[in-house]
């Protein structure tokens, strides 16, 4: 069974504290980029949080931002999710190979269309 990513990586990190509320991020990234450390901790005051800290967010955190999509696996072992489309009666969709990935995309794509 192949390991499901968890959490996004440190480039789509970035990508995501460029345009989404760093609130919505439920974890932070330390400063090599490489260890998720829980915001708790931070907040706690257990883990300093400089400058150097990415935001890092959860699959949780994902579909909280999404507000909590259709998220599935099909056939072909792809994650699929969307959401309702307001502007018309159909659905936004993307696939990738994990469900971390693949909310990624559909966060960027809905800030693209300026639907988030």
């Amino acid at each position: 069974m192949a390991t499901i990513k968890s959490y996004t990586d440190i480039e789509q990190s970035k990508k995501l504290a460029k345009f989404l509320p760093i609130e919505s991020a439920d974890m932070f990234l330390a400063m090599n980029g490489t260890i998720p450390v829980m915001s708790k901790y931070i907040d706690d005051g257990l883990v300093t949080a400089d400058e150097t800290a990415i935001p890092c967010w959860s699959l949780a955190a994902l579909l909280s931002v999404l507000d909590f999509p259709s998220l599935t696996q099909n056939k072909e072992d792809e994650w699929e999710t969307c959401v309702p489309n307001c502007e018309s009666e159909g659905y936004i969709e993307v696939s990738a190979g994990n469900p971390v990935d693949a909310c990624v995309t559909l966060i960027e794509k809905l800030h693209k269309l300026n639907l988030l």
